[in-house]
């Protein structure tokens, strides 16, 4: 080499050591925090990706439970006259199958997500708990059009709204957080084991017929109602039915686990969603 001459050969190589921040917990959802626009242009996005090519649009959220309505109200209130306490069947059957569906939808397309954005998981750098939590929102959106309708609903049943119906955004609370958790341990699962989409329908017909949508908890013999309860839907949709339709409410003892078991598995989900999110880009 002459003297004078640039040679990057002969140039030093910088060494960089990368440490983990010992408060990376506070650091990450500082990050989630700041990108609440993002999460809410993304969910926007979705919205408008999934119902611009049907026919009816929005009116899925509606038709979907509606319909379901129809066929329950023919096999369970009809054919097998399952008692109600006196409500009618339909009114007693939409009010589980709306919030039933919202969380078979939020944990669909939960577990699916990271899938779904696959170009963004390995082309973006953001926190990738963003993506489950734009699916849960999703999935509320169609939760809230369907509410509203079954409120407009029920008084051609002869049910009106009471002052229970303030204790539904709680509910909701707890319904998207078992939704949340839930998706979150599945949708990191999915990524290295596709079986996880493949189960989930079965896994949704099994648990459907082991909540009470189609019928009433208090038809559960009091000797099994505590291992019912483990099923955390089981009182979150009996709440939902204490709300709309003012009936006693058979079990607090199975609300509480429901809101214990949302909680406990919203938490560990975050923990193990996180403990794999360095992952992901390579098993997408």
């Amino acid at each position: 080499m002459m003297y004078g001459e640039w040679d990057p050969a002969y140039m030093p190589v910088a060494e960089i050591l990368v440490h983990p921040e010992p408060d990376g917990w506070r650091i990450y959802f500082s990050e989630i925090r700041e990108s609440f626009k993002l999460i809410l242009l993304l969910t926007r996005r979705n919205i408008k990706i999934r119902y611009q090519q049907t026919a009816v649009g929005a009116l899925w959220a509606i038709l979907q439970p509606l319909m379901t309505m129809a066929v329950f109200t023919v096999l369970f209130g009809r054919l097998m006259n399952v008692p109600t306490g006196g409500v009618p069947y339909p009114a007693f059957a939409l009010c589980a199958l709306a919030p039933w569906s919202y969380f078979v939808h939020a944990l669909t397309i939960t577990t699916r997500s990271l899938v779904d954005q696959h170009d963004l998981v390995t082309k973006v750098y953001f926190p990738r708990l963003i993506l489950p939590i734009v699916a849960t929102l999703e999935a509320t959106v169609d939760f809230l059009i369907s509410t509203a309708v079954l409120l407009v609903l029920l008084p051609m049943y002869g049910i009106w709204p009471s002052w229970r119906l303030l204790a539904l955004p709680f509910l909701l609370l707890a319904l998207t957080s078992l939704a949340l958790g839930a998706g979150l341990w599945l949708s990191a699962t999915n990524l290295r084991y596709r079986d996880v989409m493949s189960a989930l329908p079965f896994a949704m017909q099994v648990l459907l017929f082991s909540s009470p949508v189609a019928y009433s908890s208090e038809l559960i013999p009091e000797k099994w109602r505590l291992i019912f309860a483990i099923n955390p839907l089981s009182g979150l949709l009996d709440a939902f039915r204490w709300a709309l339709l003012g009936r006693r409410y058979g079990s607090w003892e199975a609300l509480l686990i429901s809101f214990a078991m949302g909680l406990l598995l919203l938490v560990s989900g975050v923990i193990f969603f996180r403990g794999r999110e360095a992952t992901f880009a390579d098993e997408v």
